[in-house]
């Protein structure tokens, strides 16, 4: 496995977990895997190598030995999965002679852009839709140094705004219409096989833009095609219902959903998620912002995972279709941002008692913890 590889090549012995100082990043962890040379400068923050952490409580809500495991990416860099891809757009991008990138975001792409082309010594414009994006993700892209720019209208219009710019001017486009995105993460698929030994039966991922999706499709066929893995899992998708394109079959031109890192209703990467759903036996389905809500909670007061309510969507998909799973199963549900990028959300949707007015005495604390 390519991950094994890598460690040895680094004098860390084959099954134990990598440490802090011997991982170099994905790049250079997957080099053979990726479209990179003697010649690309590596700009890295040490991205990928995130847990698959065993989610107990979720298993045992569906029985029948159903294996359940969290691919935890709010453990970047820069708390998402959107590190696995800039760091292969930012280091061709400074190939290129680049300087400067330019994305449109609900939030996550923004930091991880700034984050990376200021690491590379790059400009970074990021264009947000106005008043749609979470204290904790603007924080990170003005802290890291973006330039940001708020436009009335929703992300998808954002996206075609820096789409024109990009073709126009000398900047580098860096969503995922930028084919080294999916590239860099497709190695998270590379991972779980690294991990589990084998595909999972099942992967669920919430889906916004669709590139996540395309590119662990991308990640497990080229593994299967290597040898290193036998079978392909099912690619299980899940929207919020109120920003599900693929689940209509049509453009939402208003998309409104609780879970602001999937609120797209114009997926540019439509086309290679409906493929990865037909060849793999996969479905698109919907979940309500309640479902995806209930799932966020549980995570967190269930299985101590504390990620962003859109990540929470593969849980309660997995949750709303949990007939299906076959027995015995292994499931992988993915994790794309940390839940410290919206702490709004969790201060406002928790079943947690917070007293507060307390006076300030041991009598007192003891008798509100009911001794």
């Amino acid at each position: 496995m390519a991950l094994l590889e890598a460690l040895r090549r680094l004098g860390q012995p084959a099954g134990r977990p990598p440490s802090p100082q011997s991982w170099p990043g994905l790049i250079e962890a997957y080099r053979s895997w990726l479209p990179v040379s003697a010649a690309t400068p590596v700009i890295t923050l040490q991205e990928g190598a995130t847990p698959l952490i065993p989610a107990p409580v979720i298993a045992a809500r569906i029985g029948r030995d159903v294996k359940v495991f969290l691919k935890y990416d709010g453990l970047n860099p820069t708390g998402s999965f959107k590190d696995r891809g800039m760091t292969m757009a930012i280091s061709k991008a400074r190939e290129a002679g680049s300087e400067a990138v330019i994305c449109a975001s609900t939030g996550n792409t923004s930091a991880a852009a700034a984050a990376y082309a200021r690491r590379g010594g790059m400009r970074a414009f990021v264009l947000i839709p106005d008043g749609y994006v979470a204290q904790g993700k603007l924080a990170q892209a003005l802290l890291y140094g973006a330039e940001v720019l708020a436009v009335q209208g929703n992300f998808d219009r954002a996206l075609a705004i820096v789409r024109e710019v990009a073709d126009q001017y000398p900047v580098t486009l860096v969503n995922s219409l930028n084919p080294y995105r999916l590239q860099g993460q497709k190695t998270a698929a590379f991972e779980v096989v690294d991990t589990l030994g084998e595909a999972p039966d099942w992967l669920c991922i919430p889906v916004g833009n669709a590139g996540n999706i395309s590119a662990y499709w991308m990640g497990f066929n080229e593994y299967r095609n290597a040898g290193l893995c036998r079978r392909l899992p099912r690619m299980m998708g899940f929207q919020a219902a109120g920003a599900a394109p693929l689940v209509l079959g049509r453009t939402v031109e208003q998309p409104d959903t609780i879970a602001t890192a999937i609120r797209i209703g114009n997926p540019v990467n439509r086309d290679n998620a409906l493929r990865a759903q037909s060849e793999s036996n996969g479905a698109f389905m919907a979940v309500t912002d309640a479902e995806i809500i209930e799932a966020y909670k549980l995570l967190g007061s269930g299985e101590g995972v504390f990620c962003e309510p859109a990540s929470a969507a593969s849980v309660a998909g997995l949750l709303k279709r949990q007939a299906e799973v076959p027995t015995g199963a292994t499931v992988v549900c993915v994790l794309t941002g940390n839940g410290l990028k919206d702490p709004t959300t969790a201060i406002e949707h928790n079943d947690s008692r917070f007293h507060t007015g307390l006076e300030p005495d041991t009598a007192t604390v003891a008798r509100v913890m009911g001794f």
